[in-house]
């Protein structure tokens, strides 16, 4: 799925911007990187973004799109990578995620929506896409809003 993810990026992009692809997975990274040359593949774990992308000479991203387990997650683990999203976000930075319809009532998916109304000015939750296996939706997040330790979720 990865690769579609960054295929569509690629398309959209159309040459514009730079695109720094974070894959924690060794053979997955490979992978990406060898049917996506134009993509700067960072094997990396996500809670590192702020330093990834200072060591490319970068101090935020307009966008972060993320294909993330989020229900699999575990609530620390939700939080910080969360975080680092935000870290990296300027004030007009958008952040966009997806999560399984069939999920979406479960506890680690409500805690993700949770943090997101919590941390974005605006939530957007895009129509079901019925074609993906699962159904899957989008969530469309904008304007990081800056918390301080103790309010995060």
């Amino acid at each position: 799925m990865m690769r579609e993810v960054t295929t569509t990026i690629q398309r959209r992009l159309a040459g514009r911007g730079r695109h720094v692809a974070v894959e924690l997975n060794d053979r997955f990274a490979r992978q990406l990187a060898l049917t996506h040359p134009g993509v700067d593949v960072a094997r990396a774990d996500a809670r590192d973004l702020v330093p990834l992308l200072a060591a490319r000479g970068l101090g935020a991203a307009d966008v972060v799109v993320s294909g993330l387990p989020w229900a699999a997650f575990a609530p620390r683990d939700q939080r910080d990578v969360l975080r680092a999203v935000i870290s990296v976000l300027p004030p007009h930075g958008v952040f966009t995620t997806f999560a399984y319809v069939h999920a979406r009532w479960t506890g680690p998916a409500r805690r993700l929506m949770r943090s997101l109304r919590s941390q974005f000015d605006e939530v957007v939750v895009g129509r079901t896409v019925w074609d993906n296996v699962p159904p899957a939706l989008v969530y469309h997040c904008r304007r990081p809003v800056r918390l301080t330790e103790g309010d995060m979720p």
